[in-house]
């Protein structure tokens, strides 16, 4: 999933939507933020730029055919920076050579950050929730104030919890985050009912 799958103006209505009908089985205060990205991957880019470098150097050590050593610097410099460029530009490539840890743990701090910056935690109830999608790691973070105990909440909703991070991590779409939006919304409405006196403390739109 990209970012703009959830981030074109179809999209953001229709993820505000689900949160709203969400919002009606449960008194959790859920907020949904978007990121392209949660870190830096220079250091990525680099190792290809390395690897593409040497490879031009090797091709000039032991190719058979004779090259002007005058040029052989540029040539070098070309090479790792058309490496840089290819990773930089091509994620699938750039997240195969990325640490699945720095990811997760990029992606677990950007959320959490964006948790305190939207001021999650100012419900009445304590029972904020953002759902934090990072479509480059291709992961979810899910972070609860401290009204939303998961492990107390039961097993739909770490169940619903599990299908929305497997909507972003399996390329599910669009659908699929909606579905398990719903799905979560009624895991949650079981163990954490809307009550009568609830009201709306968080906007509903899609957070970028």
């Amino acid at each position: 999933m990209s970012a703009r799958d959830l981030l074109d103006s179809k999209a953001k209505d229709e993820v505000s939507q689900a949160i709203r009908e969400l919002e009606t089985k449960t008194s959790a205060e859920v907020v949904v933020a978007v990121r392209a990205v949660s870190g830096h991957y220079r250091h990525t880019d680099w190792l290809v730029g390395f690897v593409l470098s040497f490879a031009a150097v090797c091709v000039f050590l032991f190719h058979p055919a004779p090259f002007d050593d005058d040029l052989l610097p540029v040539e070098i410099l070309l090479a790792f920076a058309l490496g840089g460029f290819i990773s930089a530009n091509v994620p699938p490539l750039r997240r195969a050579l990325t640490s699945r840890r720095l990811m997760a743990e990029n992606v677990r701090r950007a959320a959490r950050a964006a948790f305190v910056e939207r001021g999650i935690s100012r419900t009445r109830g304590r029972t904020g929730l953002l759902i934090y999608v990072s479509t480059f790691e291709q992961r979810v973070e899910l972070v609860g104030d401290i009204g939303l105990d998961f492990e107390a909440l039961g097993d739909d909703v770490s169940v619903a919890r599990r299908r929305i991070e497997a909507s972003v991590e399996n390329a599910g779409g669009r659908a699929a985050f909606l579905a398990a939006l719903g799905d979560l919304g009624a895991a949650l409405g079981r163990s954490l009912p809307r009550a009568e006196d609830d009201e709306n403390e968080l906007a509903d739109e899609v957070e970028a």
